[in-house]
């Protein structure tokens, strides 16, 4: 008698997130405590030390910008205290960048619905002090916070991030492949999923663009393609020596053509609904948004984090210890040479694709993380407080 072959599980269609006023579900409930400027950094991060369930968002900018990179600043620190995954924020600046000021920042940040402070170290009696105001604000906010629930909620309230690094010859068939897996799931569910690194596009401009749901979107990423190469030509030089990366070549991968056809199947079948500029927040609509930003990984990130994401998953070839402070880093691998190395770091290994496992069968493994981290399981780098990769694109000199 032939044998009954076992039904193939569905995707999990739900999980477990915080609900907020704007609709945004959160797949964490941190205190985000956000500098302003440079001049508040240390501040900041004493007092998320000091307070349990917070995170520090920290960075060298909000002084001496010219005005587009101010303005890109501001619009980054505050699409994060908007990301969901923020649950209430402390705003934190020294004394007053006209166009970035911690009330500036907050004001912006209160209309997503949830509880803001804005603290000045100047006006507020120096370091130590605000130190101390900022501490008892922030043990007030996470008592609240800690008596939050989760709820279960759709998938389509999900927006998931999509980024690689240190690719190498397994990334386009492997991890990236099961990635891809993952990001149709999504979006057939009604989620959302947000595909960046323009740099890692040239080359596979014409895929991206056949997936778009309309012409228009097209030739929008071709022009942002065009535009990033002309930048990079503007300042004398091409990409050769930047990308692909040492690393990237130290992997097998011979031209940023090669490493962005294997970048790009993170994308899966998903249509393209939307290409937006670099941390800004996508919109509703389901289906694949695609993100300009860099091939640099902190500022990719960043900028998909700043797009709303609340969980990424980041797709390593050689390992990569990448990790946002206030976005889930999920990350994974398909070379069972960095699976073996790397165990403390990689959270998921997809390498027996190699050995005959099909991509549906890896993918959903690395699916089913996802739905379990976005319900509140701890990812590695998470758990050893790597916050290692929270930095904003810049678009001009420093003056």
């Amino acid at each position: 008698m032939a044998r009954r072959k076992k039904p193939v599980p569905r995707p999990i269609k739900t999980w477990f997130g915080f609900p907020r006023e704007n609709g945004d579900v959160g797949a964490r409930n941190y205190l985000l405590v956000l500098s302003g400027t440079l001049y508040a950094n240390p501040t900041c991060e004493r007092v998320a030390r000091t307070l349990r369930h917070s995170v520090a968002i920290t960075h060298p900018l909000g002084r001496c910008q010219i005005a587009p990179d101010l303005k890109r600043t501001f619009d980054t620190l505050v699409a994060h205290g908007q990301n969901a995954n923020a649950g209430a924020v402390i705003v934190i600046d020294h004394h007053r960048e006209e166009g970035c000021t911690a009330d500036e920042i907050a004001h912006e940040i209160a209309k997503s619905g949830k509880r803001v402070e804005a603290l000045n170290i100047r006006l507020g009696g120096g370091a130590i002090e605000v130190t101390a105001q900022a501490t008892r604000i922030g043990m007030e906010m996470v008592r609240g916070l800690t008596n939050e629930r989760r709820r279960e909620v759709p998938v389509s309230k999900l927006l998931l991030g999509l980024n690689c690094g240190t690719s190498d010859t397994t990334s386009g068939i492997s991890h990236n492949k099961a990635t891809g897996w993952v990001t149709d799931q999504v979006v057939k569910l009604g989620g959302r999923a947000l595909l960046a690194e323009t740099t890692e596009m040239m080359g596979g401009e014409d895929v991206l663009a056949d997936k778009c749901v309309r012409p228009a979107l097209g030739k929008r990423i071709w022009a942002m393609v065009n535009k990033m190469e002309a930048d990079i030509l503007a300042c004398g030089v091409d990409l050769r020596g930047s990308q692909p990366t040492g690393d990237n070549m130290e992997g097998g991968l011979t031209t940023i053509e090669e490493k962005s056809l294997g970048a790009i199947q993170k994308a899966g079948s998903a249509p393209i609904v939307d290409v937006i500029p670099y941390s800004v927040r996508a919109k509703r609509t389901p289906g694949l948004h695609v993100m300009d930003t860099p091939g640099h990984g902190g500022e990719s990130i960043t900028g998909i984090a700043g797009g709303g994401a609340q969980v990424l998953i980041f797709s390593t070839g050689g390992g990569h210890t990448i990790n946002h402070p206030l976005m889930s880093t999920l990350r994974i691998t398909g070379n069972p040479v960095s699976a073996e190395l790397q165990r403390d770091t990689l959270d998921v290994d997809v390498s027996d694709i190699f050995t005959g496992t099909p991509i549906e069968v890896a993918g959903r493994r690395v699916y089913n993380e996802v739905i379990d981290i976005a319900s509140g399981k701890m990812t590695k780098a998470e758990i050893l407080h790597e916050d290692n990769a929270f930095a904003i694109t810049r678009t001009g000199p420093s003056v």
